[in-house]
């Protein structure tokens, strides 16, 4: 019972969190959003271009470091990876790929229906399909592995990259980018962005927390912890935008958002699935990533490379819909997924036939 009044408890905080950070600066219904802000981030090193999105956003390194912080108090810090490394760095980018057509990671889904924003409400469906999509999979025995210990210096990559990239926000050199305008010039101030950050990520480390998590606990072992967790910071959030005036219902106009539904349906459900088959959200990925888990890390590197193609190849969706290209990028990405994931359930398969034989 501890426990889930504390994962309800962090749920709250982390709604409250969100739209305190509205009202000091952040984007509108963008609060608190991993995708969007890895993207800024990205943009900010210049592996991207797009001038409204580039920003090093605090929060993202607050979570890295807030998790670490946790994980070292609570002695969970410990360094873990070598599985399937390379093929994690690309289901991260899948999932930042779909985020971006979408316009935003589950974590803003969630902020932007308790925002009044009716386009992330019809959505949602395609994220949950995505989650039982690679549940399926994970039925029929999907895995990449189990990490394997590591050498201790491996386990502070994702502190340590957390801490440099705290170093280029401060000192800002003239190599790194910072929006003037658009989303990314809006900011919460950066003392209050960290702090932020570094409570979501010591209470993520300890509750779990995980939106993918949440659904594939509820489709295989009907187990609703974790989503207590997840609706508890949809209320927080709800509730705090009716308080303070920033509930809107509505389909058009919403803040960096589009009606193309079907791409936003197809997008976020991308982004369900390769959840599924990374073993975690684009939050829990930085989470596991302050932990130690190198494998988290170079998802997380993952996302950053989708980050950088989504926008360097027009791709990203937009207020005004998805482009062409972006359309044909998502149903490649969803047959590429499908295929990945029956490759490695079939090469299982034949793996475990071929030892019975023996």
């Amino acid at each position: 019972m501890k426990e889930k009044q504390f994962i309800i408890i962090a749920g709250v905080i982390a709604g409250i969190t969100a739209v305190s950070l509205v009202l000091l600066g952040n984007p509108a219904n963008m609060g608190f959003c991993i995708a969007c802000f890895v993207r800024d981030i990205t943009g900010a090193l210049g592996f991207h271009r797009a001038g409204v999105v580039q920003y090093i956003r605090p929060e993202i390194i607050g979570l890295v470091l807030g998790a670490f912080i946790s994980a070292l108090g609570f002695r969970e810090f410990k360094a873990s990876g070598g599985s399937s490394t390379v093929l994690r760095f690309l289901l991260g980018a899948a999932m930042m790929m779909g985020a971006l057509v979408f316009l935003g990671c589950p974590w803003r889904l969630l902020l932007r229906i308790a925002g009044g924003d009716l386009t992330a409400l019809i959505a949602i469906p395609g994220y949950i399909i995505g989650i039982w999509i690679g549940v399926l999979f994970l039925k029929k025995g999907y895995t990449l592995g189990a990490a394997a210990e590591q050498p201790s210096l491996n386990s502070y990559t994702g502190p340590f990259l957390s801490i440099l990239l705290l170093a280029l926000l401060v000192f800002a050199p003239a190599f790194i980018f910072f929006s003037e305008e658009g989303p990314g010039s809006m900011m919460a101030p950066l003392l209050v962005s960290l702090a932020a950050g570094l409570l979501i990520g010591f209470l993520a480390q300890r509750t779990r927390l995980c939106t993918m998590g949440a659904f594939r606990d509820i489709l295989l072992f009907r187990d609703y912890h974790l989503f207590s967790g997840v609706a508890a910071l949809f209320l927080a959030a709800l509730i705090g935008n009716l308080l303070t005036g920033y509930f809107n219902p509505g389909l058009e106009s919403q803040p960096v958002a589009h009606t193309a539904h079907l791409w936003n349906f197809l997008g976020i459900g991308i982004v369900g699935f390769a959840a599924v088959l990374a073993g975690g959200c684009p939050l829990r990925q930085l989470i596991l990533s302050g932990e130690g888990n190198t494998d988290a890390t170079a998802t997380v590197l993952g996302m950053v490379f989708g980050a950088g193609i989504m926008h360097n190849f027009g791709w990203a969706g937009s207020p005004a819909g998805v482009e062409t290209g972006g359309q044909i990028m998502v149903i490649g990405l969803w047959i590429l997924l499908l295929l990945f994931a029956f490759l490695i359930v079939h090469g299982q398969a034949s793996a475990e036939a071929f030892r019975g034989k023996k």
